[in-house]
């Protein structure tokens, strides 16, 4: 018989011990977020204090719900950083379900957001409530990245509470 678990309540050992995801410690690992990155500019400074003050007005008259996170700061973010604009496309609650092999069990989930180009998953975000710890939304994002049908490539995730 089928186990169906919640993605939102898979920890990092249930997916270390099912799917053998480790920990990456080398500080060279993944570059891409420290490498050759563009500057930015004045207006985009000017974009992102923006953001940072309506976020920090909303925060102040908790709770703050996840839906609140994704059209304040998330989507905001997004159009920043041109997401909105071909090639890419986005979709948002998208169902996920992935099973160990010969495990009997079926995680199932819904990615909040979802950046594809072509066919190929560039971005899965989760968000979470302002006041969750972020380490909460970490597993449920790896758990939606492994669902990826394009594994010779990379998928990049994040995970916000907008904290």
């Amino acid at each position: 018989m089928v186990q169906f678990i919640q993605a939102q309540n898979i920890g990092l050992a249930y997916l270390k011990e099912r799917f053998g995801l480790q920990l990456a410690e080398d500080e060279v690992f993944f570059t891409e977020w420290f490498d050759n990155l563009p500057e930015i500019t004045d207006l985009e400074k000017q974009y992102l204090d923006r953001v940072k003050l309506h976020f920090l007005r909303l925060v102040k008259r908790p709770p703050l719900s996840e839906e609140t996170v994704k059209l304040v700061v998330l989507s905001l973010l997004l159009n920043l950083a041109g997401f909105y604009d071909k090639p890419f496309y986005l979709r948002g609650e998208q169902s996920i379900e992935i099973s160990a092999e010969d495990e009997g069990e079926v995680i199932r989930g819904k990615i909040d957001i979802l950046v594809i180009q072509e066919q190929f998953w560039l971005l899965v975000i989760e968000s979470k409530r302002s006041s969750f710890s972020i380490l909460e939304a970490v597993p449920q994002a790896l758990v939606y990245m492994l669902d990826n049908p394009s594994e010779d490539k990379p998928t990049f995730g994040l995970v916000t509470n907008a904290g």
